[in-house]
Order: C-alpha cells, then structure tokens, then sequence
C-alpha cells in the first residue's frame, strides 16, 4: 500500500520486495513542464487545457503551477490571451531540479530525519549510508537529463527499448 504523504512512499510487493515512488505532485509538476515544452516557441498553455489533456485534476494543477511559478520555472500570464509557458529552455532546467523542488525532503528511510527518527538500530547500522549512496545516485542521474531529453518526441520504441535495457522491475 502506498503511503500517502513522504517523499519517495513505499509499496510492499507479493516477494516482498519495496519500490520507490515519486509523489503524484513531481509527476504533474513533470508532465506539467514537458507539456509546456511541446508548445510551439511562443505559444501559451492554460491549466484547463493541461488538465484535459492529461485527465487530471485542474485542482492539483493549480498547486502545481503556483509552486512552479514561484520558483521560477514557468511564466504565467493572467488575462485574455494568458496562459503558462516555461520562463527558460528546456535544455537547461534539469529532471533533478524539478525533482528537488517538489520532493519535500527525500526521507527514503525514518533515519534521516532526525526529528522522526525512532529506529532502534540507528547507531551502528550501515544501511543508511547505503540509502544515501542511493540517492544520491538517484539524483547524479536525474541530473544528467534535462527537459528537453524528457519531452523529446519520436519513435517510441526507442524508450521501450531502453526500459527493457535497464530492467523496468526490481528483482
């Protein structure tokens, strides 16, 4: 069952095995952003136009868009003729980025937050260096790949491929 509120929740699977997830915010602020990336060079988006178009709520949207308008990574222009549209390019705002803005804290674990922390282990367990190993891993990767990479268009076998080439699912 997924956790309804942290950073990256996680599920428990039949062999027991736990997946990371990133928030439903992340994932609308993503699709929000490569949506605005589509738009021809001077054209504008609005939330109800991306909310239909990816069947979301225009609510969640609305939080969405605010929180990326006040960081700066898209302009928003009140009034007839208005809309969305990035406020940079594409090439330059990377997954990461986004990423560390919408994830509050990347708690992948209680440990790392010492206000929450209650593990009874903590002092001499080596997972947690282990766990920040891994995200910080997480994010060098996202780091590597832009907007632009994410909203390229194209054969879609292409990304199939590469899925199955780096394994879609934790053994």
């Amino acid at each position: 069952m997924s956790s309804p509120i942290g950073v990256l929740s996680y599920r428990t699977c039949r062999n027991s095995v736990f997946a990371m997830q990133l928030t439903q915010f992340s994932d609308f602020s993503l699709r929000v952003l490569i949506y605005l990336v589509r738009l021809p060079e001077t054209g504008m988006a609005t939330i109800p136009e991306i909310a239909d178009y990816y069947r979301i709520s225009r609510n969640h949207l609305v939080k969405v868009v605010n929180k990326l308008a006040n960081s700066g990574l898209i302009v928003t222009v009140r009034g007839k003729g208005g809309g969305l549209r990035l406020a940079q390019p594409a090439d330059t705002i990377t997954i990461a980025q986004v990423i560390r803005l919408t994830e509050p804290n990347m708690n992948l674990v209680e440990c790392f937050d010492p206000s929450a922390n209650r593990c009874r282990i903590d002092q001499g367990c080596f997972l947690k260096a282990i766990l920040y190993e891994a995200r910080k891993d997480f994010l060098a990767a996202l780091d590597r790949h832009t907007l632009a990479d994410a909203a390229r268009t194209g054969d879609l076998s292409e990304v199939g491929d590469r899925v199955a080439a780096l394994g879609s699912t934790i053994e």
